[in-house]
């Protein structure tokens, strides 16, 4: 058929369903709300009824974990097991997907199930793991909605070790499924697989930009072959190290990790990795979402290629054993290419019986390997001590690592009080975050006295509100760490962060701990911090006209010093807010993006956000009490005049420093404020600017204040997950 005989396309190809050029492509400096936008309810298929808790609760857990040990030796002609076993395949899916977490921001991980979706479903790292969720698919369809894909891949791991003989330290539901790609995740500034360009510093692996954890783009931790593909163990100990730290993972950690995902399962590698077809994002619509087609042999079973590399790293590689640390420790390696031609360790001497069985070829048997990172146990100090203790003590590696695995696959679940079902373990773990349970029995008129009592203690609105924004504001909605509950502000290290203001927050802890010492009933210090944030905005929604009632609900605790992982807060250390208009320090980031970052984290809308600047203006609440974007002659009132004065054009804008701005009068040619760019980005951005509009118009002065209430609570309680 020639071209003048076909029909006209009904629509401009490729207009509605591929992107071309974005408003970004054309303007590279605008603002992308994406992230503020993605996961509508429109997406999600299940409806905004669907309760996945509730869902939870009726499934019938025992059932679907025997269904699923049972799949792990159904053995597929279209995808054969390994020694007639899936459970090396489902616990590297369970890893990959729970391996992308890093605790700079809390984002990766498997609390989504976005290892479903592009770009990881077609990492290099995770290549055939769409066979491992294909092979899930049956035991998903029987259960529906009653598990997602983010708990069932977790927990087809879990029982893939039970399976084979380990017992694991238990297991946890709650984690909701995505319907598209986590567009607010940063996987690296690479425009290739495999590249490596993001250290700032060649061969400093504390470089490794953050937030980033793993040392290449589409790997998950490092390269198995080695840094930049070449051998060389004590240089991969050093990333391994780096990645794993940002992880949260200590080195005997790291070692037991290392050791008990490779006690079982295998590498493959026997073949011409170059000829695997595309990944699944790329492939033939045929070939209906499965990536890396094999031309060679059979296709998969003995001729299988993923990694590259190929063999098995312990003697029966199909069921728990601990001949990992002594393969490891009691012989010589060398380092070999696989037949895919990747760089591995194999034994220069090794006894018959010590060789794993091929996986698929009966009688015979194969070279255990290594790869580098696993030289890394052998070859770096540290390292070498905890495998030597391991090797020594078989159960200590074994409880060691149920809990390292444990932690690994919930770390991104959040606090315990999330966790679902019935194999839950009941220990309290302190890379939970616990928070005792506060006092939820407060009556109305104690609550009423507790304001008056508050109003009268000499505290400013300002502090009150800021020491509350800053207690809450510490909260991600990616791990579910941070928050007001718990009151860690008047812990180390929070008490001490230079954007928590130490000065004004002793102040106010000691003003609230004389009215908490002195209240007849209970009251724990994270709702005095939250009442007193409360008690301000009314007074300054009173003061602009528009008496409320901002929400409370008493209950939360106080964490202590004991509970709290101090190290492990570090990296919720806010080093800007432009809520509260303060950066730490110049970023190569502009502030406005930072912002958008953090209002992602913590969970609100584009206009959520903008009204809670707008409000946090005008009430004075700025970092150090500058006077930046304070757009009003009522400062202390929640009027919408940030909004009012922002979009009049009585006024004109100067650049007058880094950062800084000048709003001269147009008339008088005075200077009448001083705004920074967070401030001005809500009247030069178009899209902002349609919020700020709405907020300035005079017949929504009452919604502007009803709407930061709103996202005011919403912030507040954005971690009181006994109120959801």
């Amino acid at each position: 058929m020639n071209e003048s005989s076909k029909g006209k396309c009904p629509v401009m190809h490729g207009g509605n369903t591929v992107t071309h050029q974005s408003v970004t492509d054309w303007w590279p400096k605008s603002l992308n709300f994406d992230i503020l936008h993605q996961h509508d309810t429109k997406t999600n298929p299940l409806g905004e009824e669907f309760n996945y808790a509730d869902a939870f609760s009726k499934l019938d857990l025992e059932a679907l974990k025997t269904d699923l040990k049972a799949a792990m030796t159904d053995s597929q002609d279209w995808w054969p097991a390994d020694w007639g076993h899936y459970g090396g395949l489902m616990i590297r899916m369970a890893w990959h997907a729970a391996g992308t977490y890093r605790i700079s921001d809390g984002r990766g991980g498997s609390n989504t199930g976005n290892q479903r979706f592009a770009p990881l479903n077609s990492w290099p790292d995770n290549v055939n793991l769409d066979k491992a969720r294909r092979l899930l698919w049956p035991v998903k369809k029987k259960y529906g909605d009653s598990i997602s894909w983010a708990d069932l891949m977790i927990l087809a791991g879990n029982m893939a070790y039970e399976s084979m003989g380990f017992k694991t330290f238990g297991f946890a539901g709650g984690r909701e499924d995505i319907w598209h790609p986590e567009k607010d995740i940063y996987w690296g500034q690479e425009k290739e697989w495999l590249a490596k360009s993001r250290y700032s510093t060649d061969g400093d692996s504390e470089s490794l930009e953050n937030p980033l954890a793993a040392v290449q783009m589409g790997l998950i931790y490092v390269n198995p072959e080695g840094v930049g593909g070449v051998p060389d163990p004590l240089k991969t100990a050093h990333d391994v190290r780096t990645t794993f730290k940002r992880m949260a993972m200590n080195d005997e950690e790291t070692v037991a990790l290392t050791a008990g995902g490779h006690t079982v399962g295998k590498a493959h590698g026997n073949g011409d990795a170059g000829a695997l077809g595309p990944n699944p994002e790329g492939g033939n619509i045929e070939d209906q979402g499965f990536g890396w087609v094999n031309p060679n042999g059979k296709g998969n079973a003995e001729d299988t290629v993923s990694s590259g590399l190929e063999g098995a790293w312990t003697s029966t590689p199909d069921k728990w054993n601990h001949t990992y640390f002594h393969l490891l420790l009691n012989h010589e390696w060398e380092s070999k290419k696989s037949p895919a031609g990747a760089f591995q360790w194999e034994p220069i001497s090794i006894a018959e019986e010590d060789k794993p069985f091929d996986a698929h070829i009966t009688g015979v048997r194969r070279n255990p390997i290594m790869t580098d990172a696993d030289m890394a146990m052998k070859m770096d100090p540290e390292y070498r001590k905890i495998s030597e203790r391991f090797l020594a003590d078989p159960a200590y590696f074994a409880d060691t690592f149920a809990r390292a695995w444990f932690k690994l696959t919930h770390r991104d679940l959040g606090p315990k009080s999330r966790y679902l079902g019935a194999d839950s373990p009941t220990e309290e773990l302190i890379w939970q975050d616990p928070v005792p349970a506060g006092n939820a029995t407060i009556t109305d008129a104690e609550i009423n006295d507790l304001k008056g009592k508050i109003l009268n203690s000499g505290l400013t609105s300002s502090e009150l509100i800021s020491t509350a924004w800053d207690s809450a504001r510490t909260f991600r909605g990616s791990d579910f760490r941070g928050g007001a509950n718990g009151a860690r502000i008047r812990l180390a290290p929070q008490k001490d962060w230079e954007g928590n203001e130490p000065e004004r927050l002793r102040k106010v802890l000691g003003k609230l701990t004389e009215i908490q010492s002195g209240f007849s009933n209970k009251v724990s210090m994270a709702d005095l911090i939250v009442l007193g944030g409360i008690t301000a905005i009314e007074e300054a929604a009173k003061k602009a006209g528009f008496p409320v009632a901002v929400p409370f609900t008493a209950g939360c605790g106080d964490a202590t010093a004991e509970m709290t992982d101090a190290d492990s807060f570090t990296d919720l250390e806010p080093l800007h807010d432009g809520y509260r208009n303060w950066l730490k320090t110049d970023y190569a980031v502009e502030a406005e993006e930072m912002m958008l970052d953090r209002t992602q984290l913590m969970g609100l809308t584009a206009p959520e956000m903008t009204v809670l600047v707008g409000g946090m203006r005008v009430l004075g609440t700025n970092h150090g009490g500058s006077k930046h974007g304070v757009f009003t002659d009522n400062e202390g009132a929640l009027t919408n005049d940030f909004f009012v004065n922002l979009t009049d054009m009585k006024y004109s804008w100067k650049p007058a420093g880094d950062n800084l701005y000048n709003v001269i009068d147009r008339t008088s040619g005075n200077t009448k404020w001083t705004a920074t760019r967070i401030d001005l980005v809500f009247g030069s951005n178009s899209i902002l600017r349609s919020y700020s509009e709405v907020y300035a118009q005079d017949d929504h002065r009452e919604k502007f204040v009803k709407d930061f209430v709103s996202a005011w609570t919403k912030v507040m309680n954005a971690d009181r997950f006994d109120l959801k």
